[in-house]
């Protein structure tokens, strides 16, 4: 009882948790650059177990369960991959024609969120369970849809920016595999009692994981956000734009398929939260100097999500979408 309870800790003060280790990672960097670029050889193991232990707790064997709210999946699609794609063509028009810029905003939020987005919506008093059934659903059509909206955004450039083997290598070794090992982890919790307590155990995995890969991911990339300045300036705008116009898009989605308090507010935090730490490995995988410049636009999402999401918490139950809870 004591091990639940302490987990449960864990997860309800994570975000503080992230905030505080975002800061001190930028510290560390910051103070000790040349000891922080070690952290590099790191990011790729850390991430691959923090994959592992995300992808352990999205329910791939429930699908079934998932359609059963067509209604809420519908506007869930509709919402990040129609309306969120076209907002995001209008945001970027106002930045610069840098590739590796735009790059990095189409990485990062042209994916919806899998993982700390169940969080946020408990907090935001939203129906966390309809986004965890529907995980494998945007896990799965966002890594199918990607690459046709990349084309459709940026054309030749962005197959002459990609290079297809190391992006191949990122997505086997920091996705693919994870996945594999995860869904051998369910299936074998579906049989043995063995299997089951591995399932268990790999729950404590996301939280430390997580704030493990923000900190080596800032304290060894922080410098590059540094030399980066001037695409910062430019993307943080743009970021700040769609964390305040997504959540009105969404409340029309959600109010267009005549969805309950609940589902709408899990829908608004579903079309806010994005993907970046999934994508990050993707940024990493491009040729230098493009990876600097796309991983410094992607953690700068990362920063200012978590900022947006404090005040979403707040905002949604009690003004954007109130209700009795």
């Amino acid at each position: 009882m004591r091990e639940v309870i302490s987990r449960e800790q864990l997860e309800k003060h994570q975000i503080w948790l992230y905030a505080a280790v975002l800061m001190i990672a930028a510290g560390f960097g910051l103070l000790w650059p040349e000891s922080s670029k070690s952290f590099d050889q790191m990011i790729s193991i850390v991430l691959a177990i923090l994959m592992y232990g995300m992808f352990a707790q999205i329910p791939f064997f429930r699908l079934k369960a998932a359609l059963t709210n067509r209604k809420f999946i519908y506007a869930l699609l509709i919402t990040n991959y129609i309306a969120v794609p076209v907002l995001v063509w209008g945001l970027t028009r106002f930045l610069s024609a840098d590739p590796a810029i735009l790059l990095g905003v189409l990485l990062v939020l042209l994916t919806p969120c899998i993982d700390y987005v169940i969080v946020f919506t408990h907090l935001g008093r939203g129906n966390e369970k309809l986004v965890w059934v529907s995980t494998p659903i945007l896990f799965v059509t966002q890594m199918l849809l990607l690459p046709v909206y990349l084309w459709l955004f940026m054309g030749k450039t962005a197959a002459e920016i990609v290079s297809v083997g190391p992006f191949f290598e990122a997505f086997l070794g920091l996705i693919v595999a994870p996945l594999l090992l995860a869904l051998l982890t369910q299936w074998w919790a579906r049989r043995q009692p063995k299997g089951e307590h591995l399932l268990d155990a790999t729950a404590w995995l996301p939280v430390p994981f997580m704030a493990l890969t923000l900190f080596v991911v800032v304290a060894s990339q922080i410098a590059k956000l540094y030399t980066s300045f001037e695409s910062i300036v430019q993307v943080v705008p743009v970021y700040a734009a769609y964390m305040v116009i997504t959540p009105i898009v969404a409340r029309i989605v959600s109010r267009l398929f005549r969805l309950d308090i609940g589902a709408g507010r899990a829908l608004i935090f579903s079309a806010a939260t994005r993907n970046s730490l999934v994508v990050l490995p993707f940024a990493l995988a491009l040729p230098e100097p493009l990876n600097g410049v796309v991983s410094a636009v992607i953690v700068t999402q990362t920063v200012v999500e978590l900022i947006g999401e404090l005040v979403y918490i707040r905002l949604v139950p009690k003004v954007l979408l109130r209700g009795t809870d």
